[in-house]
């Protein structure tokens, strides 16, 4: 099969996507206080970011315009395999280790809030693609689309900076940072499915 540059953008929202699903499957599921397969469910979120990592990567140096965009993709996948290798590593020592020993609450605490630091960080990486790409198909005429992932790009941007240097703490229960991030990526994803085909 050959990887060429449209086909490696398609892959790209597809994972995507697939990623938006699986996080928000989590996400109902903690919520819902339903016993969650950390395991089965982070391992495949780790390796649908591996593609994507790859498949971003490719297009970046394929394509003739939007670079930045992809870049903002590429990193933001390295990132989450990153961040998900954190929890399925450190999260459980970690909470063992400050079960048996005393003090140790203050080490376990900094991993899951180093891990959330890296989690906004590629959110907002993926909100700023979107914004990106929104504002591509809003030069196509596709304002609906355009404008709609632009502004949750935006403000899905903005709550995740905010997050990275205030902390998780800073809209209490709500997962604002998170929630938004993954609209931002699920339209974002719709913009790389209907975008104009490049030569390569």
């Amino acid at each position: 099969m050959e990887f060429t540059f449209n086909r490696n953008v398609k892959l790209t929202a597809v994972l995507l996507l697939l990623a938006a699903v699986t996080q928000a499957l989590y996400t109902a599921l903690y919520v819902a206080e339903v016993d969650v397969p950390r395991q089965l469910i982070w391992g495949f979120e780790a390796a649908l970011f591996v593609m994507t990592a790859l498949f971003a990567g490719t297009a970046t140096v394929q394509t003739t315009r939007l670079h930045i965009g992809f870049v903002a993709i590429a990193f933001a996948s390295v990132l989450n395999i990153i961040q998900v290798g954190i929890g399925l590593t450190q999260f459980g020592p970690f909470r063992e280790a400050a079960g048996a020993l005393e003090g140790m609450e203050p080490a376990a605490a900094s991993v899951v809030a180093y891990s959330f630091m890296v989690y906004n960080a590629a959110k907002a990486m993926l909100a700023f693609a979107a914004i990106i790409f929104g504002m591509a198909k809003l030069s196509e005429g596709a304002k609906a689309l355009g404008g709609l992932t632009v502004f949750m790009g935006a403000v899905a941007f903005v709550t995740n900076i905010l997050s990275m240097a205030m902390g998780r703490d800073w809209s209490g229960e709500l997962p604002l940072a998170g929630g938004l991030g993954v609209l931002a990526t699920v339209l974002l994803a719709v913009c790389l499915l209907g975008s104009k085909r490049e030569g390569k």
